[in-house]
């Protein structure tokens, strides 16, 4: 199915008025989180639909236009641009440079085939509690998925342990320490994470 990026007149309009040309585009709807990078934040965005020029995301995070966004579909796929419109939680995005969009949708198709693929992890540096049957402890995340977290310890919390995940603003997950060695260690979440808590690493800091 395909779509154009601009999903109404109003929309269109604006565009063309800001230069942008992409008339005869085709675009093609796509449902996918990716990894954006902006000035001084990342967060998980859903990817509405993709061309060989620009993308719609979506997002209930403030999006400015003009704001240069890095694109990370992938480990290995990451597209740059800038932001040509916003409105009501959806943003366009022109691309730097074109792109093979089949090339790409084809590349992250056999990426998520292989063994080994995660999905978009933000980098995050904060503090959170696990609480086990022993009581609770602090540990530092390092990363961020909807299912799951990397995390640095002190080597109590082995492989296997379950145990609640208190982050900041009170959100709270069950989760099973999935794996563990030299104080570091990856937690895989029962219950994912809401993307909407996920769309600003802001909210994490500390």
């Amino acid at each position: 199915m395909n779509q154009r990026l601009f999903s109404d007149p109003a929309e269109e309009h604006a565009a063309a008025a800001a230069g942008d040309r992409r008339g005869g585009d085709r675009y093609r709807t796509v449902w996918r989180i990716a990894k954006v990078v902006r000035n001084g934040d990342a967060g998980l965005w859903r990817v509405r639909n993709i061309s060989d020029r620009g993308m719609m995301l979506a997002a209930d995070v403030p999006i400015a236009v003009g704001e240069k966004l890095e694109i990370a579909l992938s480990d290995t796929v990451v597209i740059r641009g800038e932001v040509v419109w916003s409105d009501a939680g959806r943003c366009g995005v022109s691309f730097d440079k074109e792109v093979d969009v089949a090339g790409v949708l084809k590349q992250l198709a056999a990426e998520q085939r292989a063994t080994g693929y995660r999905q978009p992890r933000l980098p995050v540096h904060t503090r959170a509690q696990a609480v086990t049957d022993d009581g609770p402890s602090e540990i530092e995340l390092v990363d961020l998925s909807q299912n799951g977290a990397g995390f640095i310890h002190d080597g109590h919390l082995e492989v296997g342990k379950e145990l609640d995940l208190i982050l900041a603003g009170g959100v709270k997950r069950r989760a099973i320490v999935r794996w563990s060695r030299a104080g570091r260690g990856g937690l895989w979440l029962t219950q994912p994470l809401d993307r909407t808590d996920l769309e600003s690493i802001h909210r994490f800091e500390s």
